[in-house]
Parts: structure tokens; sequence; C-alpha cells
């Protein structure tokens, strides 16, 4: 299934916003952390099945944090449409 970015964080607007705005930005900030390392460790020792569920998971914190801050996901992604934000290449050609 493909999901659009702006989309995707309506559902997650709709589904968590309620509670993560009463929960705050730095704790879903810390929040977000948390599901980071959960992905890092899932990274070094998990299954793929680990890996592709904590990988939704900071998804899903970061669109949450967007929506928190008013910013569209689309719009925090533009910069890197076109390839690297610096030297426009892609592949990136920056040393």
């Amino acid at each position: 299934m493909t999901v659009e970015l702006d989309e995707f964080q309506r559902v997650i607007a709709t589904t968590y916003g309620e509670r993560d705005a009463a929960r705050g930005i730095p704790s879903t900030v810390a929040w977000l952390c948390e599901e980071v390392g959960e992905l890092a460790k899932a990274v070094r020792k998990g299954s793929r099945d680990d890996q592709v569920h904590e990988l939704g998971d900071v998804v899903a914190w970061v669109a949450s944090l967007a929506h928190q801050l008013g910013i569209p996901l689309s719009e925090a992604v533009a910069r890197y449409a076109r390839g690297c934000p610096r030297c426009g290449a892609s592949p990136c050609e920056c040393a």
C-alpha cells in the first residue's frame, strides 16, 4: 500500500493528535528519540519485521511532531525532492 506523506500525517493527527498535543512537543520529541533508539537496536540485532515495525514507529512520531509544529511533512522534505539540498546533485557530489 502506498501512502502520500500529507495523507499519512492527517491519519496520524486524526488517530493520535489530541493525545499527542496534550502530551506536548517536548514529550513527543522524547518519544521520537526513544523510537529511534529502538530502530537502532532493530537494525543491529533485529529481523526485517522488527526493522519495518520500528521504522514505522519513527515515521509516525515524526508525523505527529510535524503536526504539532504545524509543518506539513511534504514541506519538510521538499528540499530533498531534487537531490542533495547543498550541491543539487543526485547522487550527492559534496566533498
